[in-house]
């Protein structure tokens, strides 16, 4: 049995590897392109395809109906990163993809998610690198770079920036070679080839003309390009850059710096032989690079955003301005996005963002399947969970986010329960709608999910004691944590909170006697 399995393993390994590892000649990927013009598509390109790739579905609310993108159900790993309740936020998100692999325009931009601490922005971010990982390594999403043979040089010689292998086309030629390519193909699958070679390989092929006395077509002799896979963990057309102190982070993490060992080898530090491409920009060429609370950078590197976005060009030392293909995206809170906004030095940078608000839940039923996700039984440990407990904590949270409502006859709890979709009397559709057009800034403020999923962990740990983790222990808990919640300074905002306590105990008495009453009117005895 066990040497069955392990020979099932060896034949996928082994058919994986083979497909992995395709090489081939300039004119065989010619020949690929052609058959397949979706492995030269752009970072863009690729990103919405994978997107797509997972398929969608229609789902309704409040405003009508509208598509889910199954990719954010996270379906790789059993939903272990599912997004909830962001549908609207997610269809925003894609329509950006979508411009952007449509060369409309967004692909100039830096793509900023923005909300309160907790809200999905990192999880979104790591979806779409990990999914972009896996579909580079699919047929479908098969993309492919090359290294030079040098006549010189004992091994092959990669390209340090793994590019597109039509970029070795001649501008002078390309046109006329793209046209050939696209003659029958629908817009979308259409391959665009923009931008020059890196300073290496232009180095390379300057080398080769002067061998071959400018023919170019010999050059691409010394040309094997093989297939390329995305990895984040080896660092390959997946990037991250997060703030450090300034005293240890210069723009070279960025774009790169001069391998000094190398320079008595070649004798001068512009040689792009004595040069590690090897900054974030670089390695994340042709994938996507994630800037980590990307307002909280030194200005000098938000620069480096500026070119990199608008041109798709970066700057390494010593060398001429670089071509880039590459998705950049980054993520911020409030206070980091408040201070951007009131620094008129960096008027620039905001012309050049794309903000897409990402807020908390403010539906019930999705802020219940986060914490149902954590505690998936009525049974945690040894512990049993009471009918209710997370559904109290999910619906305080939903309380502290909402903006109380302009109707004087509106509660805030009503307003939980018809955002939720239950029907309320002398309520409609359309209020939901007034509801939601007068609160524009509904979800960025209030509780996170992390602060409740903290509070009901301690409750476990605390009530050693009971068998049993009810609402009314999970609800103590939440209010003696108020007092030293690390983002709550406000003391009225905090009186707010406890309010809202009340507020959430009153309608689970409610909710309790309901049960007890439908329970005696069902008992015939």
């Amino acid at each position: 049995m066990a040497k069955d399995v392990l020979g099932v393993i060896r034949n996928l390994s082994s058919q994986t590897f083979k497909d992995e590892s395709w090489t081939g000649s300039f004119e065989d990927y010619l020949k690929l392109v052609q058959e397949k013009p979706e492995v030269a598509h752009t970072a863009y390109q690729r990103l919405y395809d994978m997107v797509m790739s997972y398929g969608t579905e229609t789902v309704t609310h409040s405003k009508g109906s509208m598509i889910k993108y199954k990719f954010f159900d996270d379906p790789e790993i059993g939903g272990r990163d599912t997004v909830f309740g962001l549908n609207t936020t997610i269809t925003k998100l894609v329509q950006v993809f979508k411009s952007a692999a449509h060369h409309y325009g967004a692909e100039k931009r830096v793509i900023l998610l923005h909300g309160p601490v907790g809200s999905s922005k990192s999880t979104i971010v790591r979806l779409l690198k990990r999914g972009l990982e896996k579909y580079s390594r699919t047929p479908e999403g098969a993309l492919y770079t090359f290294s030079w043979n040098m006549p010189n040089e004992e091994h092959p010689v990669p390209c340090p920036m793994h590019e597109e292998p039509l970029r070795l086309i001649p501008q002078e030629f390309r046109e006329k070679v793209l046209a050939e390519i696209n003659k029958d193909l629908p817009e979308h699958r259409k391959v665009h080839v923009e931008g020059g070679l890196c300073p290496v390989c232009r180095y390379q092929t300057r080398e080769l003309m002067k061998l071959y006395h400018g023919d170019w077509s010999r050059s691409l002799e010394h040309i094997t390009v093989h297939r390329m896979i995305l990895s984040e963990e080896d660092r390959v057309g997946i990037g991250t850059f997060q703030p450090k102190d300034e005293k240890n982070q210069d723009s070279t993490e960025l774009t790169g710096d001069i391998n000094y060992r190398k320079i008595a080898e070649y004798g001068s530090d512009s040689d792009p032989r004595a040069f590690n491409f090897d900054g974030e920009f670089n390695i994340a060429n042709r994938g996507i690079v994630e800037f980590i609370e990307v307002l909280k950078l030194d200005v000098a590197f938000l620069y480096d955003l500026l070119s990199a976005s608008q041109e798709h060009k970066i700057k390494p030392k010593k060398f001429a301005q670089t071509d880039i293909d590459e998705v950049i995206i980054g993520h911020t809170n409030e206070p980091e996005y408040k201070r951007l906004q009131n620094n008129e030095f960096m008027e620039a940078l905001r012309d050049r963002t794309i903000k897409i608000d990402i807020p908390y839940i403010t539906k019930l039923d999705d802020e219940i399947k986060i914490y149902k996700k954590d505690y998936p039984k009525n049974w945690v440990g040894e512990k049993h969970l009471a009918p209710h407990t997370i559904e109290i904590a999910a619906m305080w949270a939903i309380l502290t986010r909402l903006e109380a409502p302009k109707k004087a006859q509106l509660t805030l709890m009503q307003k939980l329960k018809l955002y939720n979709g239950k029907s309320l009397p002398g309520f409609t559709e359309d209020t939901i709608k007034e509801l939601k057009k007068e609160s524009l800034r509904e979800g960025m403020e209030g509780i996170s999910p992390r602060y409740i999923q903290d509070k009901i962990s301690n409750a476990l740990v605390t009530e050693m004691d009971e068998n049993c983790l009810n609402p009314f222990m999970v609800m103590n808990e939440l209010e003696e944590g108020l007092a030293h919640h690390s983002l709550l300074n406000n003391e009225e905002l905090k009186k707010h909170y406890k309010e809202l306590l009340n507020v959430v105990k009153t309608e689970y008495e409610d909710i309790v006697k309901n049960e007890v009453q439908r329970a005696i009117s069902a008992d015939e005895e």
